[in-house]
């Protein structure tokens, strides 16, 4: 199992605690960075150790590799000088440090997957834990707009605008009762001067009729 797929098991653990818990998100989100964290910590402590360890490996196999052509020079120089019992011993030599050494560099090998299998746990967790930083501030946004906003309601409770409404129409009752009078005292003022004009057109007549009626006395 890698780091990576252990990493996963304890998050999913301790998320389904927080759950039963009914903590809060944003808890169990710090919670999870938290993890992260920590694990990437572990994942470059034990990349480190493998690499001291692949370098030793290659040292090792490195010093081999020289031993082995040693006994290879040697073993051709006996068959020079007609020793094939020397270069038969030297080969036997040459033989026994080759196994070791293809055990080394087998050994490198397993280092080398090891190493390639941190490196990718490494990166994904690193992609997983900028994702994760990424929703933790966004989550804090939210909180903080909805804590506002739940803040604006509580001041502005609804009786409060209820009251501020019926004010207003209080207002807006006594403007139109205003204008009512406005209106009512324009149409006062033109009924008083159309009177005033029938009276006149009235008195004319009257001053005319009563002439015209003079001069038919006097004339009779």
């Amino acid at each position: 199992m890698g780091v990576f797929s252990r990493f996963t098991d304890i998050v999913n653990a301790n998320i389904n605690s927080a759950l039963d818990r009914a903590e809060d998100p944003q808890k169990i989100v710090r919670l999870i960075i938290g993890e992260m964290e920590e694990t990437l910590v572990e994942i470059r402590a034990n990349t480190a150790g493998y690499l001291a360890d692949k370098k030793d490996l290659e040292r090792k196999a490195n010093a081999l590799t020289k031993q082995s052509a040693d006994w290879g020079s040697k073993a051709e120089l006996a068959l020079t000088k007609d020793r094939e019992d020397l270069a038969r011993a030297a080969l036997v030599e040459k033989q026994s440090i080759d196994e070791d050494l293809a055990q080394l560099n087998a050994d490198i090998d397993k280092l080398n997957e090891i190493l390639s299998a941190l490196q990718e746990d490494s990166a994904r967790l690193q992609e997983k834990m900028a994702d994760a930083k990424a929703k933790q501030s966004a989550m804090n946004m939210r909180q903080t707009s909805a804590v506002t906003r739940l803040k604006v309601k509580q001041q502005t409770h609804s009786s409060d605008i209820d009251k501020a409404i019926e004010r207003f129409s209080s207002y807006e009752r006594k403007i139109d009762d205003l204008e009512a009078q406005v209106e009512a005292y324009d149409v006062t003022n033109v009924t008083l001067l159309s009177h005033e004009f029938r009276k006149m057109e009235n008195d004319s007549k009257v001053e005319d009729a009563l002439n015209a009626l003079k001069k038919k006395v006097a004339n009779g």
